[in-house]
């Protein structure tokens, strides 16, 4: 099972961005962390970061015949854009919505996810766990096609 991971805007300067609402966690560490994680669940996992949002789509429309599902943590675009969803829509795979923080608790413009509703669950506010939560989410739904 090959899991495409991606993550938006900003998520390359974790550790370093507002380590107070972030973490200390780096992206580096952070990927290491998903690469286990995949490992302990017999998944595949490749990587994909980008701060455009042209760049999120066009990775998001490759993913088929390549990937089994899709780990996407959008950042900044969960709240603004609409073309990452309809692209989650239209490549038809399942997908999960990941955040570090839980944006439901944040500022009022950071409570709305555009994204969500194109995937098939979110977890958010659980720091880098929730990525295990989520490709533990894809390895069982994956597993009961």
């Amino acid at each position: 099972m090959n899991i495409l991971v991606i993550n938006g805007p900003n998520l390359n300067l974790l550790g370093v961005r507002e380590p107070a609402v972030y973490g200390r966690t780096t992206y580096a560490e952070l990927l290491d962390m998903i690469r286990a994680w995949a490992a302990e669940l017999d998944l595949s996992v490749e990587f994909f970061q980008s701060n455009h949002e042209g760049a999120l789509v066009d990775a998001i429309q490759d993913a088929p015949g390549q990937y089994d599902g899709i780990l996407i943590n959008p950042a900044a675009y969960t709240h603004t854009s609409i073309a990452i969803p309809d692209a989650l829509r239209a490549v038809g795979l399942p997908a999960v919505e990941v955040h570090l923080t839980d944006i439901t608790r944040r500022e009022p413009f950071r409570r709305i996810s555009y994204t969500a509703p194109a995937c098939e669950i979110t977890y958010a506010g659980l720091g880098p766990e929730g990525y295990k939560k989520g490709l533990e989410y894809l390895k069982r739904r994956l597993a009961g096609r």
